[in-house]
């Protein structure tokens, strides 16, 4: 059986000073060797027993993360509620919106803003009318402009221009006319689906429009868009006997597109 008390096996380290330790043992006695069974851990010598209790004593990874909550944070913060810094919570696709909703565009509101327009004598449905959607407008305005262009006329610059001027225009008439009040996408809405016989009357030009015919073919679709935007004008407004005084600048306005398209 060894010594105890031998301590060969160990490789002492010194710094060059002898007399560091009176008592013997060779100065500071960093060992490396594997002690003996029985004997005691000595310094500089690796615990794993200390290493793993050492480890188990500290905080949660949760306390470590966010100090300042103190000892609610392991009970708060946990890897379901907060992830760590730099990592994105995983995103739960079953809740989100579809992409057309997202985007503002409804196809049950267009669908019935066109049947108010080509149907003006029904009554429309006012809560539709304060949706300020643009995609119907957007879609009539290219659908005009492209046939005004099989025509041989690139107008889409006075599309564009006639159009925002008159679309504000319009919102200012209406502010001063109505104690409610409008805004410029309800107004810009409602002015640019009414524009949809004026774009029957453009697809037609591709064919021709010369002499009578094309005349009264526009007087009709001038009257079709003022009237239909007058009266969803006064329906959402709640302009009670007032519809003339809002079809006529909505005539003049929609009197400039047709003369585009005659000549």
């Amino acid at each position: 059986m060894s010594n105890p008390n031998d301590n060969s096996g160990y490789y002492d380290w010194n710094q060059g000073n002898e007399n560091a330790n009176p008592t013997g043992g060779g100065g500071y006695g960093y060992n490396f060797g594997t002690p003996e069974f029985g004997t005691q851990p000595q310094f500089g010598q690796f615990d794993y027993d200390a290493s793993v209790n050492q480890a188990a004593s500290l905080p949660p990874p949760s306390q470590q993360l966010y100090p300042q909550l103190g000892a609610y944070a392991g009970s708060i913060l946990t890897p379901e509620t907060a992830a760590p810094f730099g990592v994105a919570a995983p995103d739960n696709f079953e809740d989100e919106p579809p992409l057309l909703e997202e985007l503002g565009i409804n196809f049950d509101h267009i669908i019935q803003k066109t049947a108010a327009v080509l149907n003006p004598f029904k009554e429309p449905n006012a809560s539709i009318l304060q949706e300020t959607d643009l995609t119907g407008p957007l879609v009539f305005c290219l659908c005009f402009g492209g046939f005004l262009l099989l025509s041989g006329k690139v107008h889409f610059g006075y599309i564009y221009g006639i159009g925002v001027l008159g679309c504000f225009s319009m919102y200012s008439l209406l502010n001063l006319m109505s104690e409610s009040g409008v805004s410029v996408g309800c107004t810009i809405s409602v002015l640019g689906y009414c524009l949809l016989p004026m774009v029957v009357l453009s697809g037609l030009s591709v064919l021709s429009l010369k002499g009578t015919f094309g005349i009264v073919l526009s007087f009709v679709a001038v009257s079709w868009c003022s009237f239909s935007a007058s009266k969803l004008f006064t329906s959402a407004l709640a302009m009670d006997h007032q519809q003339p005084l809002v079809a006529y600048p909505c005539a003049l306005l929609y009197g400039v597109f047709a003369l585009l398209t005659i000549f």
